[in-house]
């Protein structure tokens, strides 16, 4: 019998790792030699783009740049995010307080909902959702509401409906535009929507704006910030992962409400130095010079998208094509779709050497689903549709 517990107080409010079963088959097929064509998690596949790197290379050699940095970041690079905000967006941010450095939008949304949510606060979070939508907040001791939001005016009326039966008001409502697993997408119509009721009822939002510059066929995403009023009771985290493939760099921000900034510069003072300073100094580069790599990188997700899902509809597995993200939302085949998620992912894993993510890793709302990362270039995708075409095909019944 040791002397320590079986199991700690906050991994056991943590569910089993739905996508670790799909990863451990995976990992075993790649030790046998098979060839898997992976489409499994958003690890975005192309370089960052060279001024990038050789900025932190320069900055890496100078001695000054290996002592401990900042937590809120560097004031070059909150001036230059802020700098981002006002061409891309027309809004206007101060850099000293309504901007704060994260080491990515994990570190900024776990530790905001730290900051900022007590024990037994209601939380509406998206319903499916990227894991830490929903456990940052079940960390964090709050109460996770999970919303639908596949279809945003019916979002709306859910979260009027909910404002008007509960007898408890949310704290925060924490959104994600476009969204992961789905590609739901949103207008600025929605947002407005979003102010006005947190507003009323003096509810926090929590934008997390991840795939901000990921938008298709002429859509370009809105920023919450975009709506007059928003600053009053919104933040949002924007992550330069997608955007300038720097997803190892850990570089995000957090924007937007004071109060809220403040609530997490405290916190991080108290758990990071903030990210080693030549990656900032670096990403200060990269928000400067590189929107045209920025407009690459778009390029290369839409026509990987085009591939793929013209490619599915071709082989008898009907997809609507995303307007955002890096992810093609699926739904199971008809005639596959008993299985379920993480069953059909492991088939088609073990059949046909593809990874997908079992959309119920997202939540029960996405186990009709499964999730493709448009990570492979399109000849490894067109050699993924091949398979898949036979694989569906020897799934059918016969007679």
């Amino acid at each position: 019998m040791g002397l320590l517990p079986d199991e700690f107080y906050r991994i056991g409010k943590l569910p089993p790792y739905v996508f670790a079963a799909v990863n451990e088959m995976k990992a075993r097929l790649r030790s046998q030699q098979y060839d898997v064509v992976d489409f499994g998690m958003g690890n975005p596949d192309g370089a960052t783009p060279r001024p990038i790197v050789n900025k932190l290379v320069e900055a890496a050699r100078n001695p000054k740049n290996h002592r401990y940095s900042v937590s809120r970041g560097i004031p070059n690079l909150r001036l230059e995010i802020t700098r981002r905000y006002s061409r891309q967006y027309g809004v206007e941010l101060d850099p000293e307080t309504e901007a704060i450095g994260t080491i990515g939008s994990k570190d900024a949304l776990a530790h905001l909902m730290f900051a900022v949510i007590g024990p037994g606060d209601l939380v509406v979070t998206p319903s499916p959702c990227y894991p830490i939508h929903q456990w940052g907040v079940i960390m964090a001791e709050g109460e996770a509401v999970p919303m639908p939001v596949d279809n945003p005016p019916e979002y709306l009326n859910r979260l009027e409906d909910f404002y008007r039966k509960s007898a408890r008001k949310p704290a925060l409502i924490l959104l994600n535009y476009p969204h992961n697993p789905t590609t739901a997408t949103v207008d600025l119509d929605f947002f407005k929507e979003i102010v006005r009721l947190a507003s009323h009822h003096g509810t926090m939002v929590l934008h997390d704006f991840a795939y901000a510059d990921l938008g298709f066929d002429g859509y370009k995403p809105p920023s919450i910030l975009q709506v007059d009023g928003a600053k009053e009771v919104a933040v949002e985290i924007f992550s330069m992962t997608k955007s300038y493939n720097m997803a190892g760099w850990r570089m995000g921000f957090c924007l937007g409400n004071a109060k809220m900034i403040k609530a997490l510069a405290r916190i991080k003072s108290y758990l990071d130095y903030g990210n080693f300073q030549p990656i900032q100094i670096a990403s200060i580069i990269a928000l400067r010079e590189c929107e045209e790599e920025v407009l690459k990188i778009r390029h290369i997700y839409e026509r990987r998208r085009d591939v793929l899902v013209e490619g599915l509809n071709a082989s008898g597995w009907p997809v609507d094509k995303p307007q955002a993200t890096m992810f093609v939302w699926a739904p199971i085949p008809e005639h596959c779709r008993h299985m379920g998620s993480l069953e059909f992912s492991k088939a088609i894993l073990e059949q046909a050497l593809v990874a997908v993510s079992p959309g119920v890793g997202f939540g029960p709302a996405g186990d009709g689903h499964v999730r493709f990362a448009l990570i492979e270039n399109h000849h490894r995708t067109r050699q993924a549709l091949r398979r898949i075409k036979q694989f569906l095909r020897d799934a059918r019944p016969r007679g």
